[in-house]
């Protein structure tokens, strides 16, 4: 079906993550380029509050976050939508990583845990957290015991549900074997101590290495699938030009993806995506069948695009109504492997 931009959609369809049977939009919305990672001049504080009232009008209620985003004023930002529309939303938000002068490190030991989620349940002006996840594992401290203090919380009443994150593995990217080999043996060590009501990773079309075993397991065990970065840093979309060049803090300047060599060559993807986008009718977006593509995985899979302006908010969600015919899916599945400087 097509997608008609300009006008108000229908509610986001609602998927279930979880044994405790969670429901959130299919399309939720990634916080973080509010206030961290992706150009700061371009932030507004004002212009964020607006897309994230927007994202719940048409029903993305999973609104993603972490502390160390800012590092905090993205919960803080996020604290003056939930004060008034706390019913509306589903609050992910993160813990296990703390931000210095040039550095991030892991923290899981229990107290800071227990300090952290008291911490950020403040800044989001909220009694508790949908889903508390673990950021990154503290090498450190044993997993069982950050998970054990993260149940603790669940326990309180300060949380009401558990996911891991997977993020950060680009770099193995070369071998394309094994990639979350270990993420999959943290998952069976915490499960063992507490349910993992959703695991987050990256997946794209241009990152599809979940599909091989991660999604899989999660899959098999109903646990939920948050699709981080589905529109590949926003290469997805379309609107970015090769050689356009990104700001000094702007996480895709050192990506080995967006130097103007490999932005130009992996245009064929975005170019096969807007063959199919134009087969749904001229309002349909590349972005639009990149989350189509994203949510065609599986019924367990939330896509989680990031945005901070309402007019790409109210896109992503439309792009929960356009279903993929098998030739479409077909096309996408020939599209040529993403390329990085390494190649």
């Amino acid at each position: 079906m097509g997608v008609r931009l300009g006008e108000v959609p229908e509610q986001v369809e609602r998927r279930t993550i979880g044994a405790g049977a969670l429901a959130v939009g299919a399309v939720g919305l990634g916080c973080m380029p509010m206030s961290w990672a992706y150009s700061t001049s371009r932030q507004r504080g004002d212009e964020s509050v607006r897309c994230v009232h927007r994202a719940l009008d048409l029903g993305s209620s999973l609104l993603d976050t972490a502390d160390m985003y800012g590092p905090f004023t993205n919960e803080l930002l996020l604290g003056r939508v939930l004060r008034e529309r706390r019913a509306d939303a589903f609050v992910s938000t993160k813990v296990g990583l703390l931000v210095g002068e040039q550095h991030i490190v892991a923290n899981g030991r229990p107290g800071y845990v227990r300090r952290a989620c008291d911490a950020s349940l403040r800044r989001l002006q909220t009694e508790v957290i949908d889903l508390y996840q673990l950021h990154r594992p503290d090498p450190e401290v044993p997993i069982e015991e950050t998970w054990g203090a993260m149940a603790e919380l669940v326990r309180a009443g300060k949380v009401r549900s558990l996911g891991l994150c997977a993020l950060g593995a680009r770099g193995g990217r070369r071998s394309g074997t094994g990639l979350y080999d270990g993420t999959l043996r943290q998952l069976q060590r915490v499960q063992q101590v507490f349910p993992v009501a959703a695991v987050e990773a990256e997946l794209s079309v241009w990152s599809p290495e979940a599909l091989r075993t991660l999604l899989p397991w999660c899959e098999a065990r109903g646990v939920g699938f948050l699709a981080a970065m589905p529109l590949g840093n926003g290469f997805l979309t379309g609107t970015l030009t090769p050689g356009e060049g990104f700001e000094p803090d702007d996480v895709r300047a050192r990506h080995p993806r967006f130097t103007a060599e490999m932005m130009a060559a992996n245009q064929p993807i975005v170019a096969g995506l807007r063959r199919v986008a134009r087969r749904h009718g001229p309002q349909v977006t590349p972005a639009q069948v990149a989350l189509a593509w994203v949510l065609s995985r599986g019924r367990h899979v939330i896509a989680l695009p990031g945005t901070k302006r309402e007019r790409w908010a109210a896109e992503n969600a439309a792009a929960a109504g356009l279903r993929l015919s098998p030739a479409d899916l077909a096309e996408i599945a020939r599209l040529p492997g993403a390329r990085g400087s390494w190649d």
